[in-house]
């Protein structure tokens, strides 16, 4: 008999996967804070982005990319950052090993989506806020990974070697040249710890703001949904699945409920106070996830 898990919060992209399957949840990995499932497709399976990367790859406008499989969600505690795979229990930490099955029963939780808002920021007016934002992270504590080049740093090891895709990436996003943002995007892929690489949160982290902030109009938008895609198709051979899974949601403009709103607290004026708070939640993802998909964001917008 499966082990039945009620769930307090869930996102949206896990709610519409489980109610598919009826609740039903396979355990793909077992963290110290986390617990990987999988719905809807097995591990060899490619864990159905096969269909999305196409979608993602043909897309003929950057407003009209899909978002990524449900195939893989995850278990957390409370309190942790919400996503739109991700479920908080309500009750004690399940007992289970990898390949389980379990059922979690979401009546009557809450699901959480990111909410939309109209952005009025011109270009130059987003540059000088992230710039605003990058100076006020500088007077934190020397941040790990990615997160040294926005106070300023040198990459320690084993990232040492990724400082120059890393301002090339960073040039490329302040050009609008997504091209050449693709090529440097590629070297990074799959560079340094962790269970997502550094350097994965990096990329996804500068592409999500382009998706959110910083893409144009007309032919821009597609040429930005075509570095995506040739980014993804990178990650491919360079990332494992879960990252891969998660990189896929970041260039898509889907990320940590803490990124959506950092996202709107720049693109809407917000007081540099209130921003720099919303930063710091970023920063608490993961072990350094957080910083390095920070690094990206505010990077691509402010410039290197």
């Amino acid at each position: 008999m499966a082990t039945v898990v009620a769930l307090r919060e869930v996102g949206w992209r896990a709610e519409a996967a489980l109610r598919r399957k009826r609740g039903e949840a396979r355990v793909l990995a077992v963290l110290s804070g986390s617990l990987y499932l999988t719905v809807d497709a097995e591990l060899g399976e490619s864990w159905g982005v096969e269909a999305d990367h196409r979608r993602l790859r043909d897309a003929p406008a950057w407003g009209r990319l899909p978002g990524p499989s449900t195939s893989l969600i995850w278990l957390g505690t409370v309190g942790a950052a919400l996503h739109g795979r991700a479920i908080v229990t309500a009750g004690p930490w399940p007992d289970v090993t990898p390949g389980e099955t379990v059922e979690l029963d979401g009546r009557g939780a809450r699901v959480w989506r990111p909410c939309t808002v109209a952005f009025t920021l011109a270009t130059d007016e987003l540059r000088s806020s992230a710039r605003a934002l990058m100076a006020a992270l500088a007077s934190l504590a020397p941040p790990p990974g990615f997160g040294a080049l926005v106070a300023g740093g040198p990459l320690a090891f084993p990232l040492e070697r990724a400082t120059v895709p890393a301002r090339a990436l960073a040039e490329a996003c302040t050009a609008d040249d997504a091209e050449a943002a693709a090529m440097a995007a590629v070297e990074l892929v799959g560079l340094g710890p962790g269970l997502t690489p550094a350097g994965d949160d990096f990329v996804g982290g500068a592409f999500f703001a382009r998706a959110r902030l910083g893409a144009g109009a007309g032919e821009s938008t597609t040429r930005w949904a075509q570095a995506a895609a040739a980014v993804v198709d990178a990650a491919r051979e360079r990332t494992h699945p879960i990252s891969l899974t998660l990189l896929m949601d970041l260039v898509s403009g889907h990320g940590h409920a803490p990124l959506h709103e950092l996202t709107n607290a720049l693109g809407t004026r917000a007081p540099l106070a209130q921003t720099l708070d919303t930063a710091r939640r970023v920063t608490r993802i993961g072990h350094s996830s957080g910083w390095d998909m920070l690094a990206g964001f505010v990077i691509a917008l402010g410039g290197p």
